[in-house]
């Protein structure tokens, strides 16, 4: 997987940064300066990255390899951040190092670095706290020296010095190394420190100290100083005092009690010469200034007393309010109960005819209440539980359940399994076509929205018909159009959710010129067509830079590369495959289909062989000796000799055609039929298999497409995997 990724590396934004070649370069021809990163198998921190710099030419290094600690293969990025203003922008840089890249993990960039900051991360998920901060001084030496800083307080000032109203302190910071990064301010000795903008203006009487400092981009402080002047009111005829309130908030019990805490709001307003301060005490305590809401947590009963005073001095008459706090109950942390029953009729086999119908229930012990059911169908996404939930498509489901309470606790996702199969006169959603995947999926452009059941039981993205082969991409549109019109109606969509459908209708190109008939392509070479699948198992596949992948190169045993987003029903899959095994063996793999969800599957306990036991492998072989089964063939179930298969020369690839219809099965090599086979009752492996679940267990009507990975050996690779629904 980490060499797949490395198929998509971005070398550079912008500025192209050169890999090295592994040849040492000539001392006449090197950097003035060489800044080495280096990273292994931590994902949070670089194991070593520089933290200053000299303006000017430099050698970029950054080595990603065994050498500096990378024991899993982990890729990672040292990319510079060019979009955040308080950061330098003029180095665009994004390296992409493997240990198992071309360069073995070390690569190299020129740049010319300017006097400053650089903020610098790795942009692969999940590495979020790999940052940090290079600052970059002028040439001549690292900058030691603190900015110079003063402050200048201005106002209309009485015969004594005092500024009349309102004083003004302006703060102005020098530094002739690296450059005055911030200024901050805080007013009094307790006064937090706020960013410095503009002049600070304090109208408040009384004495005040505004303290104030500066830092540079080399991260020196500059020593804290400070300011201390009087401001006093102006003169004023002024004798009234001002007009106070307060309110008490908070969460209360039935007897009118604060739950746990009780917040005091204080107001105060003063027409005259304006408030100047508002005090507060609890209780007997002692008057404190009020500057924010008081939280009162204690249990018990409280008084809270309250004063104004203006500026001009005159003192509001004491006033309170009166509360009673008490302590919360106690939290309820149990996830609501829940359970389901599946209703129907069943036949001889245990399978529910027609339909079968699943009520939920859920209780709450914790006191909270349940606040919500939700239910998931076939591992579609969750949706809001109102009704029992009727399924009437052929075939075997899964309904998950779970339930919320009052209080937050979600319970843990549960679930029930059972088959249905036609009949019992209730007949199956007449649906364009058949679309399970968690999303509405329009061609190949994901809206986001949740593919959920509207109200004639087909799924948003089976009324889209996005696989039929439209004579234009207006006549498309428009139908997308009356659809959404219809569901929008209906409250299946919202606004939101109506014009995300239809801009990836647009963006799809569904009714272009070209359009491929109405095949979906579901792995096209790129990283992120690759990350769609899943390997489990033994084995590995790998993504190559011509966009094929590769089995069984680095990771021994016996595997599967399975699709999960979506199972198919009538179906014809194409795609190429190319014998690569080495010497003179023989690549062996296949195709699986019509698998079920291979995890946590409740007969199996490897998911790899889910697919072996439950779906069918269309055999890729051409080995003329070994396993009786070659290329074709229907592993365990329908032998095809290597003279029906058109073997091709090793190293060539193959066209390969796998079409379903029902139960029966149409295998083609480069064009060829080549093998044709019915999935009919009373079949069973041959030679039979102890372990063979029998026929029943293998007559899915729908499943998921996967493809085999047998050893290192038996290299076999695949590219261009595209599917349509027949």
């Amino acid at each position: 997987m980490w060499a797949a990724l490395l198929a998509a590396l971005l070398m550079v934004l912008g500025l192209q940064a050169t890999s090295a070649t592994g040849q040492p370069r000539a001392a006449e021809e090197a950097a003035e300066q060489v800044l080495t990163w280096t990273a292994g198998d931590d994902i949070t921190k670089y194991t070593s990255a520089p933290a200053t710099a000299v303006a000017g030419p430099a050698t970029i290094v950054f080595e990603n390899s065994a050498a500096t600690g990378n024991t899993t293969g982990m890729p990672h990025t040292l990319t510079f951040v060019t979009n955040d203003p308080e950061y330098n922008s003029d180095v665009q840089l994004n390296i992409l190092a493997n240990p198992f890249d071309d360069q073995g993990g070390r690569h190299t960039a020129e740049v010319t670095l300017s006097p400053g900051r650089y903020l610098y991360h790795c942009t692969i998920p999940g590495h979020g706290e790999m940052k940090g901060v290079l600052v970059v001084t002028e040439g001549g030496g690292e900058d030691t020296t603190a900015p110079e800083t003063s402050a200048d307080v201005q106002g209309t000032r009485n015969d004594a010095g005092q500024y009349v109203g309102a004083a003004s302190v302006a703060i102005t910071a020098t530094d002739e190394g690296s450059g005055v990064d911030r200024v901050e301010y805080a007013i009094g000795a307790d006064g937090a420190w706020q960013p410095y903008t503009t002049p600070v203006v304090v109208d408040r009487v009384g004495e005040h100290t505004v303290r104030y400092r500066a830092f540079d981009k080399a991260g020196n402080a500059a020593a804290e100083k400070s300011v201390t002047f009087t401001v006093v009111a102006p003169p004023t005829d002024d004798r009234t005092p001002p007009e106070t309130s307060a309110t008490v908030d908070g969460e209360r019990n039935a007897d009118g009690a604060y739950i746990d805490m009780a917040t005091v709001t204080v107001t105060a307003s003063d027409t005259g010469s304006g408030v100047n301060t508002i005090e507060y005490a609890i209780g007997d305590g002692a008057w404190q200034a009020y500057t924010a809401p008081v939280m009162v947590h204690q249990a018990g009963t409280h008084t809270v007393r309250y004063r104004a005073t203006d500026k001009a001095g005159n003192v509001a008459a004491d006033k309170s309010v009166e509360f009673t706090v008490v302590a919360a109950p106690p939290q309820d942390t149990t996830p609501p109960v829940t359970g389901a029953t599946v209703e129907g009729t069943k036949n001889s086999d245990g399978a529910y005819v027609g339909n079968a119908k699943v009520t939920v229930s859920a209780t709450d012990e914790g006191g909270s209440g349940v606040a919500g059911i939700e239910y998931s169908l076939d591992a579609g996404p969750y949706l809001a539980y109102t009704a029992p939930v009727v399924v009437d498509r052929a075939g075997t489901h899964t309904v998950a359940y779970r339930a919320s309470d009052k209080a937050g606790n979600t319970s843990e996702p549960r679930s029930v399994s059972f088959t249905v199969v036609a009949g019992g006169g209730v007949p199956a959603p007449n649906c364009p076509e058949y679309d399970e995947r968690l999303t509405v999926i329009v061609g190949t452009v994901d809206s986001g929205v949740p593919n959920r059941v509207t109200n004639n039981r087909c799924r948003i993205g089976e009324l889209i018909e996005d696989e039929k082969e439209w004579t234009s991409q207006a006549l498309f549109l428009k139908h997308v159009q009356e659809v959404l019109d219809r569901l929008l109606a209906e409250g299946v969509v919202d606004k939101r959710e109506y014009r995300a459908i239809n801009k990836a209708a647009r963006q799809s190109g569904i009714g272009r010129p070209g359009q491929t008939e109405g095949y979906r392509t579901i792995m096209d070479g790129s990283p992120e067509s690759f990350a769609k699948w899943e390997q489990v198992g033994g084995g590995s596949f790998g993504l190559n830079p011509d966009g094929s992948i590769t089995s069984g190169t680095t990771k021994p045993g016996l595997g599967m590369l399975w699709f999960p987003e979506r199972k198919y029903g009538d179906f014809s899959l194409k795609l190429q495959w190319r014998d690569d095994a080495p010497g003179t063996g023989n690549a062996n793999s296949g195709v699986f289909v019509r698998f079920p969800w291979v995890h946590d599957h409740p007969e199996e306990s490897r998911p790899e062989w889910v697919a072996i036991k439950y779906g069918h492998e269309v055999q890729v072989f051409d080995s003329p000796s070994g396993d009786m089964y070659k290329t074709g063939s229907v592993y365990g179930f329908d032998r095809v000799g290597l003279a029906g298969a058109g073997v091709t020369q090793k190293g060539t690839w193959n066209d390969y055609e796998i079409r379903v219809v029902d139960q029966h099965y149409s295998v083609y090599r480069n064009g060829v039929l080549i093998n044709e086979f019915d999935n009919i009752g009373g079949q069973e492996f041959e030679p039979p298999r102890s372990d063979d679940p029998g026929t029943d267990g293998r007559r899915f009507a729908s499943g998921y497409i996967g493809l085999q990975v047998h050893g290192t050996t038996d290299v076999v690779s695949y590219r261009d995997v595209r599917i349509r629904e027949l």
